[in-house]
């Protein structure tokens, strides 16, 4: 393996790795492994309940049209995780911190009251998505009940994070990340045509109808998230990654946006496969309908076996354990570096009491909300969602004028070529977060009809 260029020669300053003295193929290799992580694990927890739920959607209503998508998605999901990396290896400092020094505590109050109200209530939708998996598991181990899941998930995914150093967390949060390859086998045993997968991905057939287009941005809108950008700087800031190794982090996070939509990929085929295709040739008043991300996973026993639809199960309950995880992590990192107060998992609960207690009460509540008999949790996930989408062209824009900040940044600000893609990432973003929250708001008015 060949050490990466140095940050310097990709982003237009210093010498070229090539004139530097090269590091011997063994430490290469040592110097990957000590700054993996934090790519690799924020890309993979954005694969969360509702992001299984969307590509599961998108492949049982649409086949394999949607998955030349994936392709440019995974472009932009690499662009802003990237500069968000480069920004905490530089300055030291967390995203949540930065926009406080440099726009003002105004705008940081306002960008925290609708972060915290978000990801509350996808926290909320992970543990949906923990009850959403019980049936199909009750159904091989008769105990394993939604009244026991979701606790017992609440429980664990505390321990984890509060009772062990960053990097014992870290370890336990890449394990959460190999269990995804549940999705890719899943994809392959329900033997999709692959023939009808390459032409799709090559020449894709594009609809102009309203729900083919608002599907395209639940896609694209499910893999780029307002917490994403907080939680990998904070991340990078915590493990100590410095400029000097950065070039190595750079392939973290490379690896892990292509991983995660790998992983996106055989979700949509495994749904297309089976349940699309038997939609397709049913008569109606017998099709499947999928909902959310548990109706894919039970839809699966019938038409590919118990195995496929036990393996989707166990990729859902991963995926909610996992975000349940990372979701109030990363609202604690955010609240705690804007104003102040201790953080980060290397520090004890006295240590740090603020930022266990906002991630016990993430936890509590959003766990409590799903046990909850008559709890308005769809309403809930509604309007996080929205405030998602209000939140996310906000985040996007402050990230650029800091990346761009040259007394931030020194000779590490973006290339003309990379602002490029930036910026188009973030016009075509807001463009159609817009268009979702005003189709989400008065359906109907945004797609202009089927």
């Amino acid at each position: 393996m060949n050490p990466p260029e140095s940050v310097d020669a990709v982003h237009g300053g210093g010498a070229p790795a090539s004139v530097l003295k090269r590091p011997s193929t063994w430490r290469s290799i040592i110097m990957f492994l000590s700054v993996v992580g934090p790519g690799i694990i924020t890309a993979n927890a954005d694969n969360d309940v509702g992001g299984i739920t969307t590509y599961s959607l998108a492949g049982a209503q649409f086949g394999y049209e949607l998955l030349w998508l994936l392709v440019p998605v995974t472009i932009a999901l690499v662009v802003v995780q990237e500069m968000c990396a480069r920004m905490g290896a530089v300055t030291g400092k967390g995203l949540a911190d930065l926009i406080r020094e440099n726009f003002g505590v105004k705008v940081t109050f306002w960008v925290l009251i609708t972060f915290v109200l978000c990801d509350l209530g996808n926290t909320a939708a992970e543990f949906a998505g923990i009850a959403s998996a019980a049936p199909i598991l009750q159904s091989y181990v008769p105990f394993l009940t939604k009244e026991l899941l979701v606790p017992v998930g609440a429980a664990f995914v505390f321990i984890v994070v509060t009772r062990g150093t960053y990097r014992v967390v870290e370890k336990i949060f890449l394990a959460f990340c190999t269990a995804y390859l549940a999705y890719i086998v899943s994809g392959i045993v329900v033997h999709p045509h692959w023939g009808d997968i390459a032409r799709a991905m090559v020449a894709p057939h594009l609809t102009a109808n309203s729900a083919y287009l608002l599907m395209a941005i639940g896609v694209i809108g499910t893999t780029i998230s307002p917490w994403m950008q907080f939680y990998i700087q904070s991340a990078i800031v915590e493990k100590g990654i410095k400029i000097k190794d950065y070039g190595y982090s750079r392939i973290d996070v490379i690896s892990g946006a292509i991983f995660t939509d790998v992983v996106a990929f055989f979700i949509i085929v495994a749904t297309a496969a089976t349940i699309f295709v038997f939609n397709q040739h049913a008569a109606a008043g017998r099709q499947i309908v999928v909902n959310d991300a548990g109706d894919a996973a039970r839809a699966l026993a019938p038409l590919a076996g118990k195995y496929a639809s036990l393996l989707f199960a166990i990729g859902l309950l991963n995926a909610a354990l996992f975000t349940a995880s990372i979701l109030p992590l990363s609202t604690a990192y955010y609240v705690c570096e804007a104003f102040g107060f201790e953080s980060g998992v290397e520090r004890r609960f006295r240590e740090a009491p603020v930022f266990y207690s906002l991630y016990l009460g993430l936890i509590a509540i959003g766990g409590g909300l799903v046990l909850i008999p008559g709890a308005p949790l769809l309403q809930i996930i509604f309007y996080s969602q929205v405030l998602n989408g209000a939140l996310l062209p906000v985040v996007l824009i402050l990230m650029l004028l800091l990346i761009n900040n040259k007394r931030l940044m020194g000779k590490y600000v973006n290339s003309p070529l990379l602002n490029a893609v930036a910026w188009t990432t973030v016009l075509v973003v807001g463009v159609l977060t817009i268009v979702s929250t005003i189709e989400l708001i008065f359906p109907g008015i945004a797609g202009g009809g089927g």
